[in-house]
């Protein structure tokens, strides 16, 4: 769910002091075949405060780096975090659903390396104000970029009980999802849900007790609106395959989810382009059939218990990533 760990009191600490990026070395030994080519580009599409890109440009003085992010407050951390680096390091306030407008909006046709953190960033998190996380009492925003879109808060306040329901189901894989919208729905119509607060006790109050003491009712409702409020699964769905295409040959995609919803999709897309589309039963296998990628994991791998202790935020994600081993055809 978070792509870093940030430590206590982190705001009056430098971005480089405020977090650890997850996998850092693992994503660093991947990309680095790449990384190291003569005037190599690579694209942090979830720049955060940009502790991979800074590792990367560090590791390879040939290197430049794309570093996309739709919040500002991110980018403006990352920029004071990368000055140092001048034209190597680009930032760019984008959606990484836009990342093929923008890298050839720079000027490059193609790039050799792509990098996926996914999921709500520990500055998000822990910004009590941004309203991402139920445990603390917040405005129910969620917005990414708070400059535009509508607020959690919207969501809750016009969509209806069925819209409501799919959104916990589809985004939240929330088995209570009927019982929590019809709750929410009843709660609205007494007073508007306009903070973490409100919703929390509405969805406490909803939960049946031996529920209760398995995980807490809001964990997945959150991730839920989250989900919706910043279209985070639809900008996936466009911008990891658009990614894909713009990888030279030999360029590699590396990206870490944190919930199953992303790594489901990932698998299936990686599967997909790591398959020959040689028909069945033919003799010999054409160039043209050949799979465009390569996988270079097995499965998904996961942060070692070491990093697990010491970041727990690294739990859950899961890393996948290709290969680009020949040119897509025409």
């Amino acid at each position: 769910m978070a792509r870093c760990t940030m430590n206590l009191h982190s705001e009056s600490l430098l971005p480089g002091e405020r977090h650890t990026p997850v996998l850092l070395d693992r994503c660093l030994e991947l990309l680095a075949p790449v990384a190291q080519r003569t005037d190599a580009v690579i694209v942090d599409a979830t720049l955060g405060m940009g502790g991979h890109t800074e590792a990367m440009l560090a590791a390879h003085p040939g290197l430049t780096v794309i570093g996309l992010d739709r919040d500002t407050q991110a980018q403006a951390l990352a920029g004071q975090r990368l000055a140092a680096f001048g034209g190597r390091f680009r930032g760019v306030h984008a959606v990484y659903s836009e990342i093929a407008d923008v890298v050839r909006g720079l000027g490059y046709q193609a790039i050799d390396g792509v990098l996926f953190d996914l999921g709500v960033s520990s500055l998000q998190l822990d910004e009590a104000a941004r309203g991402f996380a139920y445990a603390v009492a917040a405005p129910l925003d969620m917005r990414m970029d708070q400059r535009s879109g509508q607020t959690a808060a919207e969501v809750l306040a016009h969509a209806s009980e069925g819209q409501l329901r799919a959104i916990f189901e589809r985004y939240g894989e929330e088995p209570l999802a009927g019982r929590y919208a019809r709750a929410i729905v009843a709660a609205r119509a007494e007073t508007p849900l306009v903070s973490t607060a409100q919703l929390v006790d509405v969805l406490q109050h909803a939960t049946p007790a031996a529920v209760k003491h398995q995980r807490h009712p809001a964990k997945r409702v959150f991730q839920a609106l989250r989900i919706e409020v910043n279209g985070e699964l639809r900008a996936l769905e466009s911008a990891l395959p658009a990614a894909l295409d713009l990888l030279n040959l030999g360029g590699r995609a590396v990206v870490m989810s944190y919930q199953s919803l992303e790594d489901r999709f990932v698998k299936r897309l990686f599967a997909t382009r790591t398959t020959s589309t040689a028909p069945a039963g033919l003799p010999i296998e054409l160039p043209e059939h050949r799979a465009e990628f390569s996988l270079l994991t097995r499965g998904a791998e996961r942060a070692s218990q070491e990093e697990q202790d010491r970041n727990t935020r690294s739990i859950p994600v899961r890393l996948r990533a290709v290969e680009r081993k020949r040119e897509a055809t025409a």
